[in-house]
C-alpha cells in the first residue's frame, strides 16, 4: 500500500528532500549545503553535478530517516530554484560548464544589446516578463558563446538545456526523459505563455536551437518513473519554487497571494485563467495545474536579496552567529533610527528591474551599532516585500487583505509584525512552514491519485499565527517615504 508522497526541494542553497504521509505531516527531511562559486563580481555558479549527488544522498537519507520502503511512496514531486541554467552533453551526460545561478548578473551585457535591438516589447508581450538577465535565455547564450565548442556542438544536436527541475529528471530517469513543466517553462524568457509553446521568433533572437529545449509538461503531471531508490516511483509533480509555493498555500483563486522569504522574496497572486500585463514592474507568470485542466496565471514580484541578507550579515559582516540571533537584536534596537539598507547586491528586482544598482547604506551616525544595522536589514526584506504589494494592489485594483507566507526567514516573527505594519495587511504564516515542499507533493499526490481532490489537502493545512497591522498611517507612510529616499539614491549612485 502507498502510504507516503516524497519531495525533492532543490533550493538555492540546498538540496532537500521530505517524506509527508497522508495526513500531509512531514516524516522525515534530509538536506545539504550547496556550494555557491563567484569567479567575478556578480557573477554566481553552482556545479550541477554537486547539486544531483547532494540530491540523491538526501533522498536516500529521507527515505531511510522515514523507515520505510521505496515501494511504499506513492509518487515524487520536484521544486526547485528557477531560472538557474545547466547545460549538458546528451551523449556523455556531462554539463559543459558550471550552472549560472539565477542570481548572477553577468549577462546584462546581452540585455542591453537585446534592448537596442528593439526587442523588449515582443518579449514581454510574449512572455509576460521583463528583459533582464535574471532569466534562462541569455544565461543560455552566454554558455554558447563563451565555453569553447559549445555552440558548435548545440548547433549538432548534442547539448541540451534544462533549469534544474529537467537537469533532475534527465538524471533520475537515467536520460530518458528530457522534459519540464509550464511554471519552470515561463521563466526561460522563451516560452509563450500565450501559445504554451516555445517561442520561434525568441529562440532567434537569442540564437539558441530548439533541439536543445525539454519538452513542456502541465505541472501535475506524470514525467516518467526512477529507481534510484530500489523500486520504481513515478515523477508526477513538477513547479517552480515560488508556484510550488503558491499552490501549497492553497491559493487556487484569483487574488490570493503569498509571499516566500527565501534567498530572495517572492510574491505571486493569482489572477486565474487569463494572463494580467503589469502597468507597475511585476511579470506575468504561468501558476501550476494539474492534467487537463486550464492554464492559470499569476502575478509576480521578485525581489534579489531577501533572506540572503541574514547570511550576508553573518558570513561577510560578522555581526550574528545564526540567523535567530537577528530577531533578538531587531527587537533589542527599539527602531532603526533613521537607518535604511537597501541590499541591491545583484541589483534591484521588481518593481524596480536596475540592474546596475548596488546595495547602500543610509542614515548611519556616529550612534548606529550593530542592533540598528540587524534590525535596518531585516526591514529592508518588508520595505522590498512591500513595493511588490503596491504594485500588485496598483495592476488588481484593490488591495489584498491578506498575505500568506512562508520560508526560512517566516521564523522571524518581527519581520512578520513589521510586515504586516508596513503593509497594512493582515499576514497568516501556516502551522507547516514547508509550503513549497507541500506543493509539490500536493501536485504530485493529486496527479497520481494519493489524494483524490483538493479540498483533501486543503483542509489539513492549518494557520499558525496571525499577524495584524498595529502601526497609524502617519508612521507607516513616514518609513515608506524613507524607504523610498534610500532606493532612489541607490540607483543614482553608479
Amino acid at each position: 500500500m502507498k502510504k507516503y508522497v516524497l519531495a525533492i526541494d532543490e533550493g538555492t542553497t540546498s538540496a532537500r528532500s521530505i517524506v509527508f504521509d497522508a495526513d500531509c505531516a512531514q516524516i522525515s527531511c534530509a538536506q545539504y549545503e550547496l556550494k555557491q562559486y563567484f569567479p567575478h563580481p556578480a557573477w554566481v555558479e553552482e556545479d550541477p553535478m554537486e547539486i544531483y549527488e547532494k540530491q540523491l544522498k538526501s533522498l536516500s537519507k529521507a527515505v531511510t530517516s522515514a523507515g520505510i520502503g521505496a515501494d511504499e511512496i506513492a509518487a515524487i514531486g520536484i521544486t526547485n530554484q528557477r531560472e538557474t541554467t545547466v547545460v549538458w552533453n546528451k551523449n556523455t551526460g556531462k554539463p559543459v560548464s558550471n550552472a549560472i545561478v539565477w542570481q548572477c548578473r553577468r549577462t546584462a551585457p546581452i540585455c542591453e544589446e537585446i534592448e537596442k535591438r528593439g526587442f523588449s516589447e515582443y518579449i514581454t508581450d510574449a512572455t509576460g516578463l521583463k528583459l533582464d538577465a535574471y532569466f534562462s535565455a541569455t544565461k543560455i547564450k552566454w554558455i554558447l558563446d563563451n565555453v569553447p565548442g559549445a555552440r558548435e556542438e548545440a548547433e549538432l544536436g548534442n547539448l541540451l538545456f534544462g533549469t534544474v527541475d529537467t537537469w533532475l529528471i534527465w538524471k533520475l530517469t537515467k536520460g530518458k526523459v528530457h522534459a519540464t513543466d509550464m511554471t519552470n517553462a515561463s521563466r526561460t524568457m522563451l516560452y509563450n505563455i500565450k501559445t504554451l509553446k516555445w517561442d520561434e521568433k525568441l529562440l532567434e533572437i537569442f540564437g539558441i536551437p530548439r533541439s536543445m529545449l525539454p519538452e513542456v509538461l502541465p505541472s501535475g503531471s506524470v514525467y516518467g518513473t526512477t529507481d534510484v531508490l530500489g523500486a520504481p516511483i513515478p515523477i508526477a509533480g513538477v513547479a517552480g519554487d515560488q508556484q510550488a509555493a503558491l499552490f501549497g498555500q492553497c491559493c487556487w483563486n484569483p487574488g490570493e497571494m503569498k509571499n516566500t522569504y527565501g534567498t530572495g522574496c517572492f510574491l505571486l497572486v493569482n489572477t486565474g485563467n487569463t494572463p494580467v500585463k503589469s502597468e507597475n514592474g511585476l511579470v506575468t507568470t504561468m501558476a501550476a495545474t494539474i492534467g487537463d485542466e486550464k492554464p492559470e496565471y499569476a502575478l509576480e514580484g521578485s525581489v534579489f536579496i531577501g533572506g540572503a541578507i541574514v547570511k550576508w550579515l553573518r558570513d561577510r559582516l560578522g555581526v550574528i552567529k545564526n540567523a535567530s540571533e537577528t530577531e533578538v537584536l531587531a527587537k533589542q534596537a527599539g527602531s532603526s533610527k533613521g537607518v535604511y539598507i537597501v541590499p541591491a547586491f545583484a541589483g534591484l528586482g521588481a518593481p524596480y528591474w536596475d540592474m546596475d544598482a548596488r546595495g547602500s547604506f543610509f542614515g548611519v551616525t556616529g550612534a548606529t551599532g550593530k542592533a540598528e544595522i540587524v534590525r535596518a536589514a531585516i526591514e529592508s526584506i518588508a520595505y522590498q516585500t512591500n513595493d511588490l504589494v503596491l504594485s500588485i494592489t496598483a495592476d488588481m485594483g484593490s488591495r489584498p487583505l491578506t498575505l500568506k507566507v512562508d520560508g526560512g526567514a517566516a521564523a522571524n516573527s518581527f519581520l512578520l509584525q513589521f510586515q504586516a505594519d508596513i503593509s497594512n495587511v493582515k499576514v497568516a504564516k501556516p502551522a507547516n512552514n514547508e509550503a513549497t515542499a507541500l506543493g509539490a507533493a500536493f501536485l504530485a499526490g493529486l496527479t497520481v491519485g494519493f489524494w483524490k481532490t483538493r479540498r483533501e489537502v486543503a483542509v489539513r493545512i492549518a494557520t499558525e499565527k496571525e499577524f495584524i497591522p498595529a502601526v497609524d498611517e502617519a508612521d507607516r507612510q513616514k518609513m515608506i517615504d524613507g524607504w523610498k529616499t534610500a532606493v532612489n539614491a541607490c540607483r543614482t549612485f553608479k
